[in-house]
Order: C-alpha cells, then sequence, then structure tokens
C-alpha cells in the first residue's frame, strides 16, 4: 500500500485527490490546519463520503518544525502540495499572509524532504495565474510568465523553487501549471461558485440580483475530477516534469453566466449587475491553455465539458439551497 500526504486535503482539490487516490489502494494522510471552524472544515471531504477514510494530522505548512514533523512520521511515497492563500482577491488584501503561506509554505515541503532525505515524490500546485498579462494568446510550459496579483507572485516564486530543488537536489518534484478547475467543491468565493449559488437562490426566490465583477474576463474552465487525475499521472512518470492542464477552451464570465442561468430557464441579464468593488486592481484578461505536453507525455485529456461542469455546479446549489428550506 502507497501513502500519501496531501496539504490542503480539506479543500476542492484536496477533496477530490484523496477520493481517488482511495481508490487506487493508497492510505491517504492530509495536513490539517486547526481552525475556529474547526466542526465544519471537513465539508468537503463528508460531501464526497470519504471523511471517515483519511487521517488528518495536525499542522501548518508555514512552521517548518510542524512539516518535519508530519513528513517524519508519515514517510509518504507521494507528497501533494495544494495548500495556499488561493483566492486572488484575498491576496490583494493579505499580501504578506499569501507570501508566507502560497510561497514559503512550499518551499518548507520540499526542505521537509531533502533534509530528511526522503524519496517522495512531489507535486506542487502551479497556477496559470502565473501567466497573469499573457505573452501569447495561448499558454504552453515555454510561454513567459508576467504575474499580475499577490498570488500569483507568490505561486511564481513556488514554481520556481520547485524546479530549483529538481534540479539542485535531485528531488523528484513536478508542478501543474492548472488553468481554472471548477466543481460543486468550489469554495463560495470565487466566482463560478458564486454565479451557481446565484442561480440557485434566484431561482428558489431567494434573491433577485446577482453582482459580479469584469463580465469580459476569460478563463479555460475544467472539472476538477479530471485535473486531479493529471496530478497523480505526473508522479507516476520516472522523471519529474512541469505541465500545463488545461481544457484549450476559453469562455468568459458573461457566457459562464448565460449557460448557469439559461440551465434554468432565466435569462442572466435580468439578474446580473455590474459591481465594480469585484473588479481586480490588475485585471488578468484572457487565460487560454494548451495541454499538448500532458497528452502526449501523460496521455491525459478533459473528459467533463463545460456544459456538464456548470448544470453539475447548478444542480448542486439548488439541492443545497432546497435541503437549507425544508430543515
Amino acid at each position: 500500500m502507497k501513502t500519501c500526504l496531501i496539504t490542503g486535503i480539506t479543500g476542492q482539490d484536496g477533496a477530490y485527490l484523496a477520493k481517488l487516490l482511495l481508490g487506487k489502494g493508497y492510505r491517504v494522510v492530509g495536513l490539517l490546519r486547526r481552525s475556529a471552524s474547526s466542526d465544519v472544515i471537513g465539508e468537503r471531504l463528508r460531501w464526497l463520503g470519504i471523511y471517515d477514510d483519511v487521517e488528518l494530522m495536525d499542522g501548518d505548512l508555514t512552521d517548518i518544525s510542524s512539516v518535519l514533523r508530519i513528513v517524519q512520521a508519515v514517510k509518504p511515497d507521494e507528497i501533494y502540495n495544494l495548500a495556499a492563500q488561493s483566492f486572488v482577491a484575498s491576496s490583494w488584501n493579505q499580501p504578506l499572509l499569501t507570501g508566507q503561506v502560497t510561497g514559503l509554505g512550499v518551499v518548507n515541503v520540499l526542505e521537509a524532504v531533502r533534509l530528511l532525505e526522503l524519496p517522495s515524490r512531489i507535486y506542487h500546485a502551479s497556477s496559470s495565474e502565473m501567466f497573469g498579462l499573457i505573452q501569447h494568446p495561448i499558454q504552453s510550459e515555454k510561454t513567459p510568465f508576467y504575474p499580475r496579483s499577490p498570488y500569483a507572485a507568490a505561486k511564481l516564486y513556488a514554481h520556481w523553487m520547485t524546479v530549483n530543488y529538481r534540479e539542485s537536489f535531485g528531488l523528484h518534484a513536478s508542478s501543474g501549471i492548472l488553468f481554472n478547475h471548477e466543481s460543486p467543491l468550489r469554495g463560495i468565493e470565487f466566482v463560478t461558485r458564486k454565479i451557481t449559488d446565484g442561480v440557485a437562490r434566484i431561482k428558489l426566490g431567494l434573491a433577485k440580483e446577482l453582482p459580479l465583477g469584469n463580465l469580459e474576463a476569460k478563463r479555460d474552465w475544467g472539472h476538477a475530477r479530471d485535473y486531479v487525475q493529471a496530478m497523480w499521472m505526473m508522479l507516476q512518470q520516472d522523471v519529474p516534469d512541469d505541465y500545463v492542464i488545461a481544457t484549450g477552451r476559453t469562455t468568459s464570465i458573461r457566457d459562464f453566466c448565460r449557460l448557469a442561468f439559461g440551465h434554468v430557464g432565466l435569462n442572466y441579464e435580468d439578474h446580473v449587475v455590474t459591481d465594480p468593488k469585484f473588479f481586480r486592481p490588475a485585471e488578468v484578461d484572457v487565460l487560454h491553455g494548451d495541454a499538448s505536453k500532458a497528452k502526449k507525455a501523460l496521455g491525459w485529456e478533459p473528459t467533463v465539458s463545460l456544459e456538464k461542469l456548470v448544470i453539475e455546479m447548478v444542480e448542486a446549489d439548488i439541492t443545497r439551497h432546497q435541503l437549507k428550506l425544508r430543515a
């Protein structure tokens, strides 16, 4: 039985990855940062029905002693570093925290494996936000980076530190440059869940309007279930490397709204209002990924269309609100 350690296990990707690896017979251990909301922190794991099947260990990615203790105790075959302060808007309000968690926290994981001289294979979650002010219309592993937020800058530092530890110390460390990936487990603060939750509330008569920011921003959206499969595939390779993971299809927030509202028979133009407070200080206008390297080297391809993703998210949010109304 292989053992894996997942940081950020209670997030969207961590939960889907845990379910995937449990299905493959892994012992799944998750690093859990204690908080005042510990009673609901495992909500995504419970949604997937796997909360009792994973082992959770108290720890903090920003505390090297904590990371060392856990890595030494678990001795994982594979480490998936998914923990981050990952909300771009919050990174402007908390730039130092974002740098510590999203940037330096990754180095604590790399250092722990190096100092303990373990053969653990490491996956690091890089981000398409690193491309920022895009230098090429379609972004691949060779496209120059131009981060446009504290979050993106922290991810870029973490990305290059992963490359440096791989090349300098021989660690089996790979980075997935993941483009936007969503699901019913996406945090409510992210625009896709904000939209599908808003659709559900409006359809059920709980709201009339949905305030959003820049409707013209375009993203390459896939399903998180597909993307965690790519993470696992990377660590099964003999040679570590970096891969763009994307669908190759870009869609505006406006069209995402059109799909989501249209699914329940509503016109988004009757309900969506633009609120300047949701605009970014420096906007990332378009992200459009080229995952041809992952397709060729890993055999990975997305399986869930944007239309199916939107329907799944809208239906899940309708179910959530209906359950609350019945309670």
